[in-house]
């Protein structure tokens, strides 16, 4: 009787002991959902932390809207914005953590002349009350604009900043920071506007007041096209120990330097 209890315990020892380890393994597993403009910032900082940690970080590319909402339903750990949340998110139960800053650059063509414009030049463009490239000191050429779909926090930020919700005429509507800066890239008389931290030789970003779009333009305040990258969580639900570990480590610090590299501002 005493061995066969002896090993009903040694039997219960071994099971609890595979559950831990699969608990482990199923927490070791950070969930992320959201902007797209966040991609190369989220990406870079994943990198480094399951590198050290050996805890992986999935990323969703699906919009600041989406990825709030996946926070909210608690399909995600971290929902990432590239706007600030509404009060009506938040009085919905979601936390704000301001991660980095960002620049909303106005990309161009290469092949355009056009380097400045002013922010109501932009406002103007955006609704079309300017509509060629001739009547702001560019080449003769009918101006076609791209933007970002309803719920981009990216077509949210520049919006409210140029005071043009509910105005713009846009030619195309695009799902990602990505396709809008192909899309400028292959029409010389294009005009959009995608996250300087994706930005690259492609197209050209245009000074906007007189002011280029910099890492300390972007925390000065000079450069006035600009939003923050949004953590957001669950204010009455705690993040699993390898979620608290990854917000702790990105809002931290030692984030700072890649959070930098990846073209965001830190505020660290």
């Amino acid at each position: 009787m005493k061995k066969l209890f002896t090993l009903l315990l040694m039997a219960a020892f071994v099971s609890a002991a595979v559950f831990a380890g699969g608990a482990k393994e199923e927490s070791a597993v950070v969930s992320t959902d959201g902007s797209t403009s966040m991609e190369k910032v989220i990406l870079s900082l994943a990198e480094v932390f399951e590198e050290e940690e050996g805890i992986t970080v999935t990323y969703n590319p699906t919009g600041s809207s989406s990825g709030i909402a996946a926070a909210l339903e608690g399909r995600a750990d971290i929902g990432l914005s590239s706007r600030a949340l509404k009060d009506s998110e938040k009085d919905a139960g979601l936390t704000e953590t301001i991660l980095a800053l960002d620049g909303i650059a106005m990309i161009v063509n290469n092949e355009n002349t056009v380097s400045d414009l002013t922010l109501d030049q932009v406002a103007s463009i955006y609704k079309g009350e300017i509509t060629n490239w001739s009547e702001v000191g560019g080449a003769d050429g009918e101006i076609v604009l791209i933007g970002r779909e309803a719920g981009s926090g990216t077509r949210d930020g520049f919006e409210t900043i140029s005071g043009t919700a509910e105005s713009c005429k846009y030619n195309q509507e695009l799902t990602s920071t990505g396709a809008v800066i192909t899309a400028v890239a292959s029409n010389p008389n294009a005009i959009g506007y995608a996250s300087l931290a994706s930005v690259e030789d492609n197209v050209k970003a245009l000074k906007v007041n007189g002011v280029a779009a910099s890492e300390e333009t972007v925390k000065s305040g000079a450069y006035v096209v600009q939003r923050p990258f949004v953590l957001a969580t669950r204010t009455d639900a705690q993040l699993s120990a390898s979620a608290q570990k990854f917000f702790d480590y990105i809002t931290s610090s030692d984030a700072s330097q890649v959070i930098l590299e990846a073209g965001a501002v830190p505020l660290n």
